[in-house]
């Protein structure tokens, strides 16, 4: 009986190896922005027995160099390819490299939530993160010290807001750059003086300012309509980036991913899709 048994538990742990060797492992790595977004995909996936997913973040910059060095499948970026790196994926691969947008997103201005100051323009986050602003009294707040946060360099979000925000300019000495979105939206939640932005996802146990193109115009959330509309005025694509054109498994996980189901897990996760549902104006 104890031999029948013994046979038996042997031959699942055979069943069940031989089904992880036939397994293709995917890799994403790449934008912080969307690690939640990529493991959700690949938690619902419906066709998880024929693939395993490896998520990490690190940041855009750190998901690029890895597709061009080789070491992930696939790339999450909240940032285009520049030049330079198109360049080389050509040299190395042959390839231009392959551009998926995959959602949209509204890049959030986050402020604490007992801040009074419920809105801001461009050229006053501008002054905010280059330092030629540094009291909220500047901006209609109270009189106190603007605690300014950042990510980090190697973020997509960081390259992003520089150069539709920022204009090129440099971040003020005194910006506190944080590691992750997550652990800048958890100091400004605890920082009552404190701003910061990134994806409208991480937009929880703090406050969204609304954000006016120029003096004179109309202040807007990152809502649905307004990312999508274009009047949001810091709004984006997140991207995914392949060295060739997807084939198999990859190919089957990123149509799944542009689906209906795909995007509705975009939604749910607190991006917006591609394809809006039409008539919607929330998230």
């Amino acid at each position: 009986m104890r031999r029948f048994l013994l046979g038996g538990v042997l031959a699942v742990i055979a069943l069940l190896t031989l089904a992880a060797l036939q397994q293709q492992t995917i890799t994403i790595k790449g934008s912080d922005t969307m690690v939640i977004l990529c493991q959700r995909w690949t938690e619902l996936y419906p066709n998880r027995g024929r693939v395993r997913f490896q998520v990490t973040g690190g940041g855009s910059g750190t998901g690029i160099a890895a597709l061009i060095n080789g070491t992930t499948d696939i790339c999450a970026s909240s940032r285009p390819l520049r030049p330079a790196e198109i360049e080389q994926l050509q040299r190395r691969y042959g390839s231009r490299g392959v551009e998926v947008r995959v959602a949209r997103d509204g890049l959030a201005v986050y402020v604490n939530r007992n801040n009074p100051v419920n809105k801001l323009t461009l050229q006053q986050l501008q002054d905010i993160f280059t330092g030629k602003i540094t009291n909220w009294k500047q901006v209609g707040g109270p009189d106190a010290r603007i605690i300014v946060y950042s990510r980090e360099n190697n973020s997509g979000t960081y390259e992003f807001f520089k150069d539709h925000v920022l204009q090129g300019k440099d971040f003020a000495p005194q910006v506190q750059h944080m590691p992750g979105t997550a652990a800048l939206v958890n100091a400004i939640a605890k920082d009552r003086w404190g701003i910061g932005y990134g994806g409208a996802a991480y937009a929880k146990e703090v406050k969204e300012v609304a954000v006016a193109a120029a003096p004179g115009k109309p202040y807007y959330l990152p809502t649905l309509e307004n990312v999508v509309s274009g009047r949001y005025p810091i709004s984006r694509f997140l991207y995914f980036y392949l060295r060739e054109r997807p084939r198999g498994e990859v190919k089957a996980f990123i149509d799944w991913v542009l689906s209906d189901e795909g995007q509705r897990v975009v939604t749910d996760v607190g991006y917006f899709p591609i394809r809006p549902p039409a008539g919607s104006s929330k998230r």
